[in-house]
């Protein structure tokens, strides 16, 4: 797959902090095995898709394929669904937001405004 330079996102500029549930580049082999599993097209053969197309194709991979079971996972918040995870479903949902509270933490200018929406929710709760 080509990309080109104007395509690509720029992923050395820090982002803020917003929930994602994969990792373009940690995630790349659920990707792969998605987008053959789902569209039929394999990505290592594939010579000219656009990053749009990519971006496109991604953003529509639905939860039966190997990300998107994987992002169900990450996402899980029902205590209901999470009793009946299995030892190893837990795991993978447990490393997610590991990962992700780190990266927040590594923000210092988010970990400053996390601290302060939370001393603000505090104040309105216990003052009179």
């Amino acid at each position: 797959m080509k990309i080109t330079r104007s395509q690509r996102p720029d992923f050395a500029k820090k982002q803020s902090y917003k929930e994602d549930w994969y990792d373009l580049y940690e995630d790349w082999g659920l990707i792969e095995a998605s987008f053959t599993s789902q569209y039929g097209i394999r990505l290592r053969s594939e010579n000219d898709m656009s990053w749009s197309e990519f971006s496109t194709f991604l953003a529509g991979i639905m939860p039966e394929t190997p990300l998107g079971q994987v992002v169900s996972i990450r996402c899980e918040n029902d205590k209901e669904v999470l009793k009946n995870f299995t030892k190893e479903q837990h795991k993978i949902r447990t490393e997610w937001r590991n990962r992700a509270t780190k990266a927040i933490l590594l923000d210092k200018d988010e970990a400053k405004k996390q601290i302060k929406m939370l001393q603000e929710a505090m104040k309105r709760a216990f003052s009179k």
